[in-house]
């Protein structure tokens, strides 16, 4: 088997942001899911040489890894574009128009779910997906691009945006962090920050989602005082 020193896929940079990565944790096979991040800011995916470069890192088996690597979303198996745009189709954002959107950028952009507009990792190529909850339900429909969000859309807006990534635009997003491309969020992701400054300077909260903490304290309201101790359970009847 190629070592991790061999593999000639990770440069030096890579291999030394490992070790790195892997001394966080108390015990290595902690560090496989920043790892396969790491992986990810490298190829734009998790290939086979991927999942060999994590199992010799960390001392596990391929199919350890590859377990990993096919159970969570987030790591993907095909190349990735510069850009992934990824719809919410969960119950509330579709009812809105989740649906709507996700139909019609299949439309626009000639691709299926995972599937890449263009030459993967090439300026302007986009992979599309639907997803699961993303958990702005007071802001559907909801897109993200590189998991920056993009809130209250309509497929009118969602076209458009899809239309500035192609030409190579970079659009803010309503909150979150600046955006910038699949593989450098893919780096934070593995906890690499080569600009921590610019990646904290967006938005961070909708005025919706504070709402609720804005109107308790204009009208003075309280939660109710926790007891001193906890209530006691019920005993339990006894078996006869």
């Amino acid at each position: 088997m190629t070592s991790v020193e061999e593999n000639p896929v990770f440069d030096e940079l890579t291999r030394q942001r490992t070790k790195e990565i892997v001394a966080r944790y108390p015990q290595s096979r902690s560090a496989l899911l920043p790892l396969l991040h790491l992986v990810q800011s490298v190829e734009g995916h998790v290939s086979q040489d991927g999942i060999r470069y994590c199992a010799e890192a960390l001392e596990l088996t391929t199919a350890e890894v590859s377990a990993v690597a096919t159970f969570y979303t987030m790591y993907k198996r095909t190349p990735c574009g510069e850009h992934l745009v990824s719809v919410c189709t969960n119950t509330l954002c579709a009812a809105l128009g989740g649906d709507a959107i996700y139909g019609r950028l299949k439309e626009k952009l000639g691709v299926g779910h995972e599937e890449t507009a263009g030459e993967p990792g090439t300026p302007g190529s986009l992979t599309l997906e639907h997803a699961e909850c993303l958990a702005a339900c007071d802001l559907a429909p909801v897109i993200q691009v590189n998991y920056e969000y993009f809130d209250n859309q309509t497929v009118e807006s969602a076209e458009d945006l899809v239309d500035a990534l192609q030409r190579g635009e970079r659009p803010a997003p309503t909150r979150g962090a600046p955006l910038t491309d699949f593989k450098t969020v893919e780096l934070e992701l593995a906890g690499v920050f080569p600009d921590l400054e610019r990646s904290v300077e967006g938005p961070s909260v909708s005025p919706e989602t504070v709402r609720g903490a804005q109107l308790a304290t204009e009208r003075g309201w309280v939660a109710p005082a926790m007891p001193d101790a906890p209530p006691a359970f019920p005993a339990l009847p006894e078996k006869k």
